[in-house]
């Protein structure tokens, strides 16, 4: 494999959950060697918040882990502080994802290390900012969700208020981490400067609605793409479909004929978009009557036959099983040994000279903490002392 593009890169992962996980496995896939420091006993709260059989190597821990190492350290005595200080000498970036004044109160904030290594580059995820009068709340993905708008927006009004299933503040907000680190360290290499990253689970649910946002302080008006006239998820005779009736020149007309009745476009109060938004539930009662006589199948042909935008709505499993999913390599696996499979998704980023590879498997809790003592200067009687003494697991 060729040398890939982090290698070099040493990452100092202070890490848990899935905003800071998630972002610094991104950084170790492309080759930085990321040192995950972990509470001795329990480790990332990942490990442990989902029961599983697999204990605190559950699949969970292993989605948001891969191709780094572990290190158990106890930061609530000094000796632990102090190692992190020592790692942070020879490292690139810091990443944690606490309250903002935590690593502060463990000495552990930016100014005390960049005294330790100027060139350090400092990243941290919150959950709504450093400053600010909700700085001090825990972050989460569904508060953020709440906060910002999203979870109050609805297909349609009748619809109930609802969490978004999937963590997508914490994901949109951990990308945003990976290329505020990118950036810092592309800044860093023509200046030989560190800085400070930070981002927010808050900040990242709102540039998601970035149309929406100016839509409303520019007109005073919703932007609504999931409630548009003739888009919208209808039930088959075995399934349902999803059709998105815009972006080409006469949608109405195209899905009557592929729904083969009248051309309702041809009717003068369906002939702009005033009138279809007024018509919407007269509109889509007819297509969901038709709909739900034949297939998915069917109706996927049918559509696509007009050039129309369209796609069966399917489980997970069902888009696991896909050859798509295969075809793109984004099912990895690997067993180092373990009593079962570990499979997981592959990165999302593909490049041409350096594709992604599993380098490492997720690390068992603490399973690097010997190896990692060595290459700062530990020796073992010294380990073995800080493990007597609770310092190191």
């Amino acid at each position: 494999m060729s040398e890939l593009p982090l290698s070099g890169v040493r990452v100092i992962d202070l890490t848990q959950v899935m905003l800071g996980p998630c972002a610094t496995q991104l950084l170790a896939d492309f080759g930085a060697d990321v040192v995950k420091i972990e509470r001795p006993g329990q480790g990332d709260l990942s490990r442990w918040s989902i029961p599983d059989r697999a204990g605190l190597d559950n699949p969970v821990f292993c989605s948001l882990n891969r191709n780094k190492r572990s290190i158990a350290l106890n930061l609530k005595q000094e000796e632990g502080r102090d190692i992190v200080k020592e790692l942070v000498k020879s490292a690139d970036v810091v990443v944690n994802n606490f309250r903002p004044d935590v690593m502060d109160r463990m000495g552990l904030g930016y100014p005390a290390l960049r005294d330790i290594n100027p060139r350090i580059i400092f990243a941290f995820g919150t959950g709504f900012g450093r400053t600010g009068p909700y700085a001090h709340k825990g972050g989460q993905d569904v508060l953020a969700q709440a906060m910002t708008g999203v979870m109050a927006r609805k297909a349609a009004p009748e619809h109930p208020l609802a969490i978004y299933a999937t963590a997508l503040a914490d994901y949109s907000a951990a990308m945003h981490l990976v290329q505020g680190i990118l950036l810092a360290l592309l800044h860093r290499q023509k200046t030989g400067r560190g800085q400070m990253v930070d981002v927010s689970l808050y900040d990242s649910m709102l540039a998601m609605q970035t149309q929406e946002v100016s839509m409303w302080l520019m007109r005073k008006e919703p932007l609504n793409w999931a409630a548009m006239p003739l888009s919208g998820v209808f039930e088959t005779g075995d399934g349902a479909v999803v059709l998105v009736g815009a972006f080409k020149e006469h949608p109405l007309r195209d899905i009557c004929a592929a729904l083969e009745i009248d051309d309702l476009s041809r009717e003068e109060r369906f002939q702009t978009m005033e009138g279809l938004r007024e018509h919407r539930a007269e509109l889509q009662a007819t297509f969901r009557d038709r709909f739900r006589e034949e297939s998915t199948a069917h109706w996927i042909e049918k559509l696509e036959e007009q050039d129309l935008l369209c796609a069966p709505v399917r489980t997970l499993a069902e888009a696991l099983e896909d050859r798509q999913t295969s075809e793109n390599g984004m099912l990895v696996e690997t067993s180092d040994g373990r009593p079962e499979p570990i499979r997981m998704v592959g990165a999302p980023i593909h490049l041409s000279e350096v594709p992604f590879g599993l380098r490492h498997p997720p690390p068992h809790l603490g399973e690097h903490s010997d190896d990692i003592l060595n290459e700062i200067g530990y020796d073992a009687g010294r380990i073995e002392e800080l493990r007597r003494r609770g310092v190191v697991a």
